[in-house]
């Protein structure tokens, strides 16, 4: 398996629990976070507040939330780009 090693580099709330991220590789999209904040636990409980939720910023090339919760961005790249969600920038 291979993987390109990228880093959030922005990120905007679009509504819902879906964010728009941009990628260091020039790529960008929209993904669904729904089934993220569903998941049990205390760092994830804070998320479920749609207010809470808009609050994702990156940090590290990681989006980060602010209770520390983050999601490795190599991993979201990859699901996102299983799910075709990822389009490259037209500078590209």
């Amino acid at each position: 398996m291979t993987f390109t090693i990228v880093k959030v580099i922005e990120i905007e709330p679009i509504g819902g629990y879906r964010l728009r991220i941009a990628f260091s590789d020039g790529s960008s999209g929209e993904h669904d976070f729904s089934d993220l904040v569903a998941e049990p636990g205390p760092m994830v409980a804070p998320l479920r507040d749609p207010v809470f939720f808009r609050r994702a910023f990156p940090e590290m090339g990681v989006p980060t939330w602010p209770n520390g919760f983050d999601i490795d961005a190599i991993k979201l790249h990859m699901d996102m780009q299983a799910a075709n969600e990822l389009r490259r920038s037209a500078a590209e």
